[in-house]
């Protein structure tokens, strides 16, 4: 039985928007918009998909800018 290449879904953290945030879709279905990196992890838990390395390039395309880049918010709150 041969086994088939996994196929990663593509997720898409696209540019930030004038307040920052960042809107996240998966195969083009729109997850949710997120305001710092954890936000990204949630979104991608919710939608059963945690197993995905949010800072991995080969799975996760972040359009302008990576996940460390969240211009105009202020500091993510601590837990």
């Amino acid at each position: 039985m041969a086994a088939h290449p996994t196929q990663h879904p593509h997720v898409v953290v696209h540019a930030p928007a004038l307040d920052g945030s960042r809107r996240v879709t998966v195969d083009k279905e729109n997850l949710g918009v997120a305001s710092h990196l954890d936000d990204v992890v949630e979104l991608l838990r919710l939608a059963d998909l945690d197993r995905i390395e949010v800072e991995d390039d080969d799975i996760v395309e972040w359009q302008g800018g990576g996940p460390e880049e969240w211009p105009g918010l202020s500091e993510h709150h601590e837990p």
